[in-house]
């Protein structure tokens, strides 16, 4: 991808993560693959402006090479085990933390 490209993408949603909303520099900013590279025979098809998203690198990670469904699922139940871990029942019982379920919408659907 060259730096043209990258600015375009980087751009796509005003410098913001597509997925959590964070605000992210464009040194920083990970370029996701919407729908996962090893769908396509075409790796040109892949790498399609359409399917590339500006992603801070905490999504990037956590989708992985997930689609965008499986990646939605994931983290709409990810306040499950979130709340598995002991320390965390701890910090929810005195009130540092709060664990709520997520409503399934990421930041590129919000329309912002």
């Amino acid at each position: 991808m060259n730096k043209a490209e990258r600015l375009q993408v980087y751009k796509k949603y005003n410098g913001h993560c597509a997925y959590c909303g964070k605000k992210i520099e464009y040194k920083d900013m990970q370029v996701d693959h919407i729908d996962p590279q090893r769908l396509y025979a075409d790796k040109a098809i892949a790498d399609r402006y359409e399917n590339r998203n500006p992603s801070c690198r905490r999504c990037n990670h956590y989708k992985r090479a997930h689609s965008l469904e499986t990646f939605r699922e994931m983290l709409k139940t990810l306040h499950n085990r979130v709340r598995d871990i002991y320390i965390n029942k701890v910090a929810e019982d005195y009130g540092i933390i709060e664990i709520k379920p997520w409503d399934g919408v990421f930041y590129f659907e919000r329309g912002i």
